[in-house]
């Protein structure tokens, strides 16, 4: 078989092959370079080797250390993400603060009524917020107690807003609205429309 047997598509991929292996082959063989473009004089590859094993050396023992930071981080980071709620859902994350919330108020003898509103909020790329607002009427050392018991929860708790109403009772009783807000895993949290969800 000749190339003037060759069909118009074999001859265009001989061309196409020819093209691409004549530079290739040109620049393999060093025929656009100096005669001397890949040798360094034995003289000046000593010192450049040697710095370049001295620098390497001193990152090969800085590796101990920065495992060593990296472990202490990744601890701490799980220790703090104890206090993450843990929950399938946004919504089962929001039961679950209000039932902590509740427990709470029911530990320092304050009946909450009812939630008044449900939210949430993303915090950062891994973490939203989930929160919940409640009413209830309490004396203020009941209040007081009940902020410092959320305060101890293991959980990552916040509170987010607080309203005091006096009352009118004979027991100096006054009206709480109360928003309190915990971390969650970001996936729990809807994608905001337009992508700006992270």
């Amino acid at each position: 078989m000749t190339i003037g047997n060759l069909d118009r598509r074999s001859r265009a991929w001989l061309v196409a092959g020819a093209a691409l292996l004549i530079p290739a082959a040109a620049w393999r063989f060093g025929l656009f370079a100096g005669s001397d473009a890949g040798s360094v004089p034995a003289a000046e590859a000593i010192p450049i080797a040697e710095n370049r094993l001295e620098s390497l050396r001193v990152k090969a023992a800085s590796v101990p250390g920065k495992e060593g930071r990296l472990r202490h981080a990744q601890a701490e980071l799980a220790t703090r993400e104890k206090g993450i709620l843990k929950a399938d859902t946004k919504a089962q994350a929001q039961a679950q603060l209000l039932e902590l919330v509740q427990g709470v108020a029911k530990a320092n003898g304050i009946e909450v009524r009812g939630v008044e509103r449900m939210g949430e909020a993303v915090v950062s790329g891994d973490y939203g917020e989930v929160s919940v607002e409640v009413a209830f009427v309490c004396g203020i050392d009941q209040l007081v107690n009940l902020l410092a018991g959320l305060a101890d929860q293991p959980q990552i708790l916040a509170t987010n807003e607080l309203r005091v109403n006096g009352g009118n009772d004979k027991n100096k009783n006054i009206q709480v609205h109360l928003s309190v807000g915990a971390l969650v895993a970001r996936k729990l949290l809807p994608e905001k429309k337009g992508g700006q969800g992270a």
